[in-house]
């Protein structure tokens, strides 16, 4: 089959046709990045990270595009496409990971692993041989990366840190015991770290709005807060205001549900004491 004709002469691939398209519509009527945020009713700096292709922004800011320039439903068409272009994700992934090498505070929610940021290499490369099929010299260099990543949290500008554990993340033991004492460890130290703070919903807390939902707040020197959620399959950073808004409500609660630091100390302690008894025969 002969190759596609392209006749526009616009890019075919997804983020960049989407990215393109904003900025055509918007120069087409000699607007300017903050007049369509005026009369959009949308932060303008979020337009431009849109035409830049730095973020595709939310569904809810795409359709009040379409519906301002009355193109329909053609705008949000696109951006389906390049939401759901797998090679995307990648990319989103290195803009993550810079944003979090700067920020200057993270908080986190973890539903069923622990995050990367308090995982020790024998966690990290059990995850990532099973859950994510590498082998070998790969394996060697996606561990080294993982860990390497947690040096963000030395030092005297380190980052604030908070991380509320689901019970399901400490009752999820790696296959060698030995290893998974030594995680177990790893937390209670990292708990003892002024950046650090470590706390844990109990089953007993009941179902509640993050339940399956794995989400990193960063904040950045700017101020401005924005939200990594993920999957086992992919992952998306959240930058719309409304959006990080309504996933901190949600972390609020959940935060309110958890126990205490000094009490949290205390749950992992004794996960610990169990997982260094030897099973009965």
């Amino acid at each position: 089959m002969p190759a596609r004709r392209v006749v526009t002469g616009r890019s075919q691939e997804p983020r960049k046709r989407f990215a393109e398209e904003l900025k055509l519509l918007r120069t087409e009527r000699g607007l300017s990045l903050r007049k369509l945020g005026e009369v959009a009713g949308w932060d303008w700096s979020l337009f431009s990270k849109m035409e830049k292709g730095e973020t595709l922004g939310g569904p809810e800011v795409v359709q009040a595009l379409d519906q301002y320039y009355g193109t329909g439903r053609m705008l949000l068409a696109l951006w389906e496409l390049a939401v759901g272009d797998p090679t995307q994700f990648k990319e989103r992934y290195r803009r993550y990971m810079t944003l979090e090498a700067e920020a200057i505070s993270l908080w986190h929610y973890a539903p069923y692993l622990l995050p990367g940021l308090l995982q020790t290499e024998a966690y990290v490369r059990s995850l990532m041989a099973w859950a994510g099929g590498f082998e070998g010299d790969e394996l060697t260099r996606q561990v080294q990366a993982r860990v390497g990543r947690q040096a963000l949290l030395e030092g005297e500008n380190a980052p604030t840190f908070r991380a509320i554990l689901s019970e399901t993340v400490l009752r999820t033991p790696l296959p060698v015991r030995a290893q998974w004492q030594e995680q177990l460890e790893h937390l209670l130290v990292a708990a003892d770290r002024r950046n650090i703070t470590i706390q844990v919903v109990p089953h007993s807390a009941g179902l509640h709005g993050l339940a399956n939902t794995a989400v990193m707040f960063l904040k950045p020197t700017d101020g401005r807060t924005m939200a990594w959620v993920e999957t086992a399959y992919s992952g998306e950073l959240v930058e719309e205001t409304a959006a990080v808004d309504r996933l901190q409500l949600r972390y609020d609660l959940v935060r309110d549900l958890a126990l205490s630091p000094a009490d949290s100390r205390k749950f992992i302690m004794r996960t610990w004491e169990e997982a260094s008894c030897e099973p009965s025969t």
